[in-house]
């Protein structure tokens, strides 16, 4: 009998295509939370994949007895009760390398967009372009460069470190802060050339009150803390924008639009936010706030290269199994 394997939020077609060669029965419909552990049961599901909207906690873990594997397409996995589903023998993996071009795009797009008022000059154009042209256009006849500004970059995993590569070919410098990771260089291809760029690690203190641009890539506290509360966005620098792609907690919402409303900010770019998928409404309606659904990794490529990923570790995991065997 074909191993089961169910992606709950979708994969790619080019990974659906890998499983169902190597001899995989692959369902990909959407099956509401509520109705997973019945599914999972009733279909015999040994390998359960999803993204960001399914949740696997104790309760779907305890009511599936038969499940082996649980494959988060992307990085983090603060939907995963992971130490649990390991505890009860149950392979938990994700795919952190293939979405990391992606996200850092993302960032850039949104910087070039606070930097020149796009978000908001996008919202009022259609509405009030034909009347109100000439002073729409002195309104936003004042943006800024991102050459020769400073990008401080907290967390400098594999995406921070593509948003340094992306934010130095734009002629930004670079600093960064992380309790882990360290790096004093950063390799670019440029011309077909590799070059070693310098980065520099800063306290973050020192980040927020240097910083143009502040961008966030770091996991889900432990203790549900926010990494930028009151207290850190009062470090930033005046006129400063902040982008927050990281997860929805990492930023506490009210302090953020304070920092707003008084100018301490210029503006703000999420795709991340606490209540999502339900975000609240006065941060959604915020003019200097330039948003995105939650979209860090959704590009074709991204998507093709988690597919892909997902599909390999699954199959050496089973070929392997066979050899221990």
């Amino acid at each position: 009998m074909s191993k089961r394997v169910h992606a709950n939020d979708g994969i790619s077609s080019n990974g659906k295509q890998a499983l169902t060669e190597a001899g995989f029965k692959v369902t990909s419909d959407f099956v509401p939370q509520d109705k997973l552990a019945e599914y999972i049961n009733k279909e015999n599901v040994e390998v359960l994949l999803v993204r960001s909207a399914t949740k696997v906690r104790k309760d779907i873990i305890d009511a599936c007895p038969g499940l082996k594997l649980v494959g988060r397409g992307g990085v983090g996995m603060d939907n995963i009760d992971r130490e649990y589903a390991t505890n009860r023998r149950i392979r938990v993996f994700n795919t952190p390398a293939s979405s990391s071009i992606s996200v850092a795009e993302l960032v850039m797009a949104h910087l070039f967009a606070l930097m020149r008022g796009l978000h908001e000059s996008n919202r009022h154009m259609p509405a009030r372009g034909q009347g109100e042209f000439k002073d729409l256009k002195k309104t936003y006849e004042k943006g800024l460069e991102l050459r020769g500004k400073t990008l401080g970059i907290i967390g400098f995993g594999r995406i921070g470190q593509w948003t340094a590569r992306y934010a130095l070919g734009a002629g930004m410098n670079v600093i960064y802060a992380d309790n882990h990771a360290t790096a004093e260089a950063i390799e670019m291809e440029i011309g077909g050339q590799t070059v070693r760029v310098a980065v520099k690690m800063v306290p973050l203190t020192e980040l927020l009150a240097k910083s143009d641009a502040v961008t966030l890539h770091v996991p889900a506290q432990k203790d549900g803390s926010p990494v930028l509360g009151r207290g850190e966005l009062a470090l930033m620098k005046q006129g400063a924008v902040l982008v927050n792609t990281a997860r929805g907690g990492s930023v506490d919402e009210d302090a953020l639009l304070a920092a707003l409303e008084n100018g301490k900010l210029r503006g703000v770019a999420l795709d991340v936010f606490t209540n999502e998928p339900t975000p609240r409404a006065d941060v959604l309606a915020h003019p200097k706030i330039s948003l995105t659904p939650h979209i860090g990794a959704a590009t074709a490529e991204a998507q093709g290269r988690i597919g892909s990923e997902l599909a390999d570790i699954i199959i050496e995991h089973y070929a392997q199994q066979s050899v221990d065997a």
